[in-house]
């Protein structure tokens, strides 16, 4: 049976995102994907940006056994297999051998309760301290408010879906997540606007 996942969002995201990583994540990095989902992007990026060694990883089994599914598929030789990891628990970067030059958390800060955000925030600022390509660099992707207001009427919506799903899930405000990051000696370096109301933020540590 084919595990393999596939996400409507990733397959139209993917080429943006890349355009922004292929600027921010230098050659041969080593990378660690967040709530890698599906795996598609894991797939799209590892294989073209160069030299990178890439670690995805899921609390989800199933999202695991996608990513693997996928890595397989593929033969992607530079993409390690995907790791258990919830960034909501406390001292979730302990069990990684060493340090990453870059962390991707991509749709995940909006689709989960703000305490991951604060761990995922906390775990990166320790990682990304022994980066050795250049400063540490954490790269999210989603929908954020600015100064506490939506930036579309479609934003809006979506914080109504996600609250109807899970009431502590919802479209973050920027100034809190970059408050978070700036606690952990990560620095906003640049905010890219995005397709379809989204942003990236790009922090460096």
């Amino acid at each position: 049976m084919d595990a393999r996942q596939y996400s409507i969002p990733a397959s139209r995201n993917r080429d943006p995102i890349l355009g922004v990583l292929k600027r921010v994540i230098a050659p041969g990095a080593r990378v660690l994907e967040i709530a890698s989902g599906s795996g598609e992007h894991a797939i799209h990026f590892a294989g073209n940006l160069s030299g990178v060694a890439w670690q995805p990883s899921d609390p989800d089994e199933n999202a695991r056994a996608s990513v693997a599914a996928w890595i397989e598929h593929e033969g992607a030789e530079n993409i390690a297999a995907p790791i258990d990891l919830n960034v909501e628990e406390q001292g979730w970067e302990k069990d990684l051998a060493d340090g990453y030059d870059a962390i991707l958390a991509i749709n995940m800060i909006h689709i989960s309760p703000w305490e991951a955000t604060l761990g995922l925030f906390r775990g990166a600022g320790l990682l990304l301290a022994n980066a050795e390509r250049g400063p540490g660099i954490l790269y999210t992707y989603g929908a954020y408010k600015r100064d506490g207001e939506h930036t579309a009427p479609s934003n809006e919506a979506f914080d109504a879906w996600l609250k109807g799903r899970d009431e502590r899930y919802g479209v973050r405000d920027l100034e809190e997540v970059e408050r978070a990051a700036n606690v952990n000696g990560l620095r906003l370096r640049e905010i890219i606007e995005m397709p379809a109301n989204n942003l990236s933020l790009v922090f460096e540590r």
